[in-house]
């Protein structure tokens, strides 16, 4: 494939600045085609992005001959549906996270892309960025030593559509999202330990309705163990109190600490013998860039992009342990 000509299905929040405009300046990558069931949003989109097909059906977007890849960011309940029709249609597909809405669906995902040789990728974007690149890199060289123990700590309060009980938000509808704001959050600081510590192979969670502002859990504590041994914690608060919000992850070595955020892209802090260190480190103004960058060239066969389904299923296996759901 030399130009990689992408249809949308889906044209929400995210796509307007975070993924969307990337695709366009990407070399070789340009959008053709994008869908929403709402028509006047789908034509929207597309007169607002120079984007010059809309469509209201998914198949027909699918079977466009001018679409040779398709990128699915709708909620994650349709995101095993969409995938699988694009991958039995021979188009390369790019999913939001998580994956799927449980790791069932993943496994779906991927029995499908293994049988049509399609390959799916999926928008853990951080793991390209700057700023988790340089974590990791400060990991590697051993700047504190060997990891010993790892901390997930997140806070926030309520949203104020999360008050709205007769129109809530499609984040905290269990049959749409998977579970709560916990299984739209979470996946990117569970993806990124696994990127530096590999697969966490047993956890278990806690989980509870704190707030009572809708019927998914509001409020989540783990404990869970990486394939070496390294052992780790986390506990997250969508109803917190303001003074006690809260983005924080710390790795914990025999030698020192690196303390980061993965929403706010606060300083990260190296704490070690060497004394306190801050690096401030800037990402692109469309952060989902860097790997749309490398999925293109995957598909141009220029070097391979590993962020794939494969991968990002045992962020959804993880996440459904400590939901209880597996």
């Amino acid at each position: 494939m030399k130009q990689i000509q992408w249809g949308f299905i889906g044209c929400g929040e995210v796509t307007e600045k975070k993924s969307g405009p990337a695709f366009n300046q990407v070399e070789g990558s340009k959008v053709v085609a994008v869908m929403s069931r709402n028509a006047d949003k789908a034509r929207s989109y597309a007169e607002r992005h120079g984007i010059p097909k809309w469509y209201t059906d998914a198949q027909t977007l699918v079977d466009d001959p001018d679409v040779n890849a398709v990128y699915i960011a709708t909620p994650p309940s349709s995101h095993a549906t969409y995938a699988i029709m694009a991958m039995r249609s021979g188009k390369p597909v790019y999913v939001e996270k998580p994956l799927a809405a449980s790791y069932p669906d993943c496994q779906r995902i991927n029995r499908i892309s293994e049988q049509t040789g399609v390959p799916c990728f999926v928008a853990y974007y951080r793991r390209y960025l700057p700023y988790f690149q340089k974590i990791k890199q400060l990991v590697e060289d051993g700047t504190i030593g060997k990891a010993i123990n790892v901390q997930i700590r997140f806070a926030v309060p309520p949203r104020d559509l999360d008050y709205n009980r007769e129109n809530l938000p499609w984040r905290v509808q269990r049959d749409i999202a998977g579970g709560g704001y916990f299984y739209d959050l979470a996946p990117h600081q569970i993806d990124l330990l696994q990127e530096m510590f590999g697969p966490i192979l047993r956890a278990h969670g806690y989980c509870t309705n704190r707030g009572r502002l809708y019927q998914t859990e509001d409020t989540v504590s783990a404990s869970f163990q990486f394939s070496d041994g390294l052992p780790g914690s986390g506990s997250w608060c969508f109803v917190a109190h303001n003074s006690a919000k809260t983005d924080r992850i710390e790795i914990i070595g025999d030698r020192g600490s690196i303390s980061f955020s993965v929403f706010t892209y606060e300083p990260i802090i190296l704490q070690n013998e060497d004394g306190c260190q801050e690096f401030h480190i800037e990402n692109p103004l469309h952060v989902q860039m860097p790997l749309i960058q490398s999925i293109v060239q995957h598909l141009q066969g220029q070097k391979p992009c590993t962020c794939d389904s494969i991968s990002a299923t045992t962020v959804n296996w993880v996440m459904d342990r400590i939901l209880g759901k597996a």
